[in-house]
């Protein structure tokens, strides 16, 4: 008699098929880079973002832009206003606006303080960042104190100094 052992069966390997960075959560999909230059950006908070499917398909694109949109609180409620998300190219009639209002999903908490220190003098939402994360859209919005013009000269000034010694750092190590 012949007493066969049960062998596990073997499972091919898959080579896992390379994502998109800004789908997989790698790179941002939209980045505001006037915001350090334009704000003091001091806390910053996670919010989800309510949006609709081509909404979603366009960030996956890259055509997400958040260089005028800013934040609002009304009602207990929070809200992503002038963020520009281009028509998904491949959308029907039913495609969205690219500037429609959208909702900010944050906890009762985090609003609280939110419309505590937008109250203060020269306090606004400023939107930094869209992101995905566990396949959803998230945007990371920051309480934000604006800059004068001597403030954004200085900001510049510091900028240009950093990479002039970047640059004598590479030239050094060069030779």
């Amino acid at each position: 008699m012949q007493t066969t052992t049960p062998s596990t069966p073997v499972k091919p390997v898959v080579k896992e098929k390379d994502r998109d960075p800004v789908a997989a959560g790698k790179r941002d999909a939209a980045f505001n880079r006037s915001a350090s230059f334009n704000y003091f950006l001091t806390d910053k908070y996670e919010a989800g973002v309510a949006l609709r499917g081509t909404e979603v398909k366009s960030i996956r694109e890259g055509k997400a832009n958040l260089k005028d949109a800013y934040g609002l609180l009304k009602d207990g409620e929070c809200f992503l206003l002038n963020a520009h998300i281009g028509p998904f190219s491949h959308g029907n009639a039913m495609n969205h606006e690219a500037l429609r209002t959208r909702k900010l999903l944050l906890h009762k908490q985090e609003i609280g303080k939110l419309v505590a220190a937008t109250k203060q003098k020269g306090y606004t939402l400023i939107p930094v960042r869209l992101y995905f994360r566990h396949g959803r859209v998230k945007c990371e919005i920051a309480l934000a104190k604006g800059k004068m013009e001597y403030d954004k000269r200085a900001t510049e000034k510091k900028r240009d100094g950093d990479n002039e010694a970047k640059a004598a750092i590479a030239r050094s190590q060069r030779r």
